[in-house]
């Protein structure tokens, strides 16, 4: 267990794999803590060194007092990599986790060497599906959605077949804080990253579930063409890939590492 202080927070970090390996950082979604990347990381190559955090109110991390804002998430990703010495990685960003990763490559370009986009969009929902979902949580918790969520999560398939993960997946989700949920929840609703967006020129990639119900492929592909770049469809997979389809978001990372030609290098740390 690693904790490290960055923009007046406390973050829960793991750090793993090669010290002088390419660091691939990982930025995950609401109401979820870096569990969620537990699946894929075995699939992905040797000689990578990984990192994970719990963003702020949620997983292990402090759970400040809301609202939050993009750019409070985007300088918390950024204290890490300071924390940790790390002056470029490649940036693996999952909804609002990828929304982080845009307002963190627009504001310090130097540090992103490569994104990865997963389910994420430039912006997320009008302001109103925000104000609802927050309307409801002060009123019944987070299970009370929990139902709802899930469903955009996962693709039909796994709801069938997988009920006892679910059932996991429904834990985390509901035991997130709810002042974190709804902090970050204002956080999306307040984002607008198109112009900043527009603007980034370091190789990036996007990909999406077919089956995602959250941010769909319509609005995943109309981030990939506001950066001129390819939006790959993960057939099957709901909002979180990484779990229903690990192997094949792994390869995709892999293949964006070697056409990119980061797979072999050595970051400046």
């Amino acid at each position: 267990m690693k904790a490290l202080r960055a923009n007046g927070q406390i973050l829960h970090v793991a750090d793993e794999g090669a010290r002088d390996g390419l660091p691939v950082v990982f930025s995950n979604s609401l109401g979820t803590d870096f569990r969620l990347w537990d699946l894929m990381l075995p699939h992905l190559p040797s000689g990578l060194r990984l990192i994970r955090y719990d963003k702020r109110g949620h997983g292990l991390s402090t759970c400040p007092d809301g609202p939050y804002s993009i750019e409070d998430h985007r300088r918390d990703l950024e204290g890490v990599l300071d924390q940790l010495g790390i002056k470029q990685a490649v940036i693996v960003g999952l909804s609002v986790g990828g929304m982080i990763t845009q307002a963190l490559a627009a504001a310090r370009p130097d540090l992103a060497r490569g994104l990865v986009l997963c389910d994420t969009g430039h912006v997320i929902g009008p302001p109103e599906i925000w104000d609802a979902r927050v309307d409801a949580i002060q009123k019944g918790g987070i299970g009370s959605l929990s139902d709802a969520i899930l469903e955009r999560w996962f693709s039909t398939n796994f709801h069938r077949d997988r009920a006892e993960e679910l059932a996991l997946w429904r834990g985390m989700l509901t035991r997130t804080p709810v002042e974190g949920y709804i902090g970050t929840c204002r956080a999306i609703q307040k984002a607008d990253l198109t112009e900043a967006t527009r603007r980034l020129a370091m190789p990036t990639i996007c990909v999406v579930g077919s089956e995602d119900g959250a941010t769909t492929p319509d609005l995943v592909r109309s981030t990939a063409a506001l950066l001129g770049t390819e939006c790959i469809e993960i057939e099957g997979a709901g909002h979180l890939p990484c779990v229903e389809a690990p192997a094949v978001l792994a390869d995709i990372i892999k293949t964006f590492l070697q056409e990119n030609g980061f797979d072999g290098s050595r970051a400046a740390v």
